[in-house]
């Protein structure tokens, strides 16, 4: 008679301390709730191509939400397209001929980041460039440096590794809304951040053990004399590169090059043959395509050229091109430009092509299928985010690609699919 009590109490203090009380208004309890994330360490892929691959990132788009003025990013319309018009097909008008997978989004985003990461990830990359257009708050550049910043907080999760390019184009703004009194004085400040903030991290890109800072030119400050007093404010020596052929415009401050993408093939044969025996360290460059949208949204960028990609052939013989140089370091051109038509990240014209073929350059050892279950991830992501049980699932899903335990993060995935 006392264990049949004890259970008709037990089962009584179950019923109404686990489920909703109509008075009080608390939530059910449900065994979700109890889920307990296990924060796995990040593990590197497996691949035998030895080769360290880098990706070049832009942080710069945003939405009508995350704009703070609820417009679209300039990067999104160029002052011309309205994503807030979808067309028949489901997509909204943007500023590009290719169309992200996931659709345009804010590059702050944890889901879309997360997304990214995960994906070059597993097709090989080694860690990510970039573009920086320093720390004021002018323009955009201050949104672009919050991105960044949102970026570089989960890269160690996913065990990937960073550098900066800067972009020295700006330096003139920063002097003419008189936030600085020349560009070298714009410039030394966002040399001091970097130092304090980022070159001592233990995943930043170190280049002969010194912390890796690239410039996109340098456009702006073209004499040795303005870098070497860049460099001095912040007391460091970083392993400095410019943009190819650029090496006298910054002086014996520079270590080397690296190349980029420009009208045809020839340039980059050129860089492999040529430029690089007088140089003491050069990176490489790959690139789907380059298929801007300038001239459609009437931006008079200087532009008369375009690389057609050539159902993603382009891609493979850049990436032939490098492998059959003497270089070690490869720069991928761009993850996500869709600007100017040089994005990798996967796009509902070419599917998952750029990401796979990466893959098979990197010589990963994983399947293909790996890249459409990590967008099932970011689709659950955005499905139930509302629902904190699910996020907490998905919180571990992410844990198992990072440490490289994809199945086991099909397995949580797919749970969550067939729920009823």
């Amino acid at each position: 008679m006392y264990t049949y009590t004890k259970l008709f109490l037990g089962l009584f203090y179950l019923f109404f301390c686990c489920s909703c009380d109509g008075d009080s208004g608390e939530e059910t309890v449900s065994p979700e709730k109890e889920f307990k994330v296990e924060e796995l360490a990040a593990k590197p892929v497996d691949k035998s191509n030895s080769a360290k691959l880098l990706m070049h990132y832009m942080s710069w788009f945003e939405t009508k939400e995350s704009s703070g003025n609820g417009q679209w990013g300039y990067h999104w319309t160029m002052n011309h397209s309205n994503p807030d018009i979808v067309g028949k097909n489901g997509k909204r008008e943007i500023a590009s001929h290719y169309y992200p997978l996931i659709g345009p989004y804010h590059s702050g985003d944890k889901d879309v980041i997360e997304y990214h990461l995960l994906l070059m990830k597993y097709a090989g990359v080694d860690g990510i460039l970039i573009d920086w257009y320093g720390t004021y708050n002018l323009n955009d550049y201050a949104i672009i440096h919050e991105n960044a910043g949102q970026l570089i907080a989960m890269l160690d999760k996913v065990g990937l590794e960073y550098a900066f390019v800067y972009e020295d184009r700006f330096l003139n703004n920063i002097v003419e809304a008189q936030l600085a009194s020349t560009p070298v004085e714009a410039a030394k400040k966002d040399m001091v951040y970097l130092k304090n903030n980022h070159f001592g991290n233990s995943n930043y890109i170190q280049l002969d053990q010194k912390p890796l800072l690239m410039v996109f030119g340098p456009i702006t400050l073209k004499s040795p004399d303005q870098w070497i007093s860049v460099f001095d404010e912040s007391q460091t020596e970083p392993s400095f590169l410019t943009l190819w052929n650029q090496i006298n415009e910054a002086g014996e401050v520079v270590v080397g090059e690296y190349a980029w993408v420009y009208k045809g093939q020839s340039y980059l044969e050129d860089f492999y043959q040529t430029r690089i025996k007088e140089l003491d360290f050069s990176i490489g460059s790959a690139y789907p395509g380059f298929e801007d949208f300038y001239a459609e949204a009437g931006v008079n960028a200087g532009i008369d050229w375009e690389i057609s990609p050539l159902n993603g052939q382009t891609f493979k013989e850049t990436l032939t091109l490098f492998k059959n140089s003497s270089l070690d370091w490869l720069q991928l051109i761009t993850w996500n430009d869709f600007g100017e038509g040089t994005a990798i990240e996967p796009t509902d014209e070419l599917g998952f092509k750029y990401v796979e073929a990466l893959q098979d350059f990197a010589e990963v050892s994983q399947n293909k299928d790996v890249f459409d279950v990590i967008y099932q991830l970011y689709q659950l992501r955005k499905l139930h985010k509302d629902n904190s049980s699910i996020q907490l699932q998905l919180d571990q899903a992410f844990y198992h690609f990072a440490a490289l335990q994809p199945q086991e993060a099909k397995t949580i995935i797919n749970s969550i699919k067939n729920k009823p």
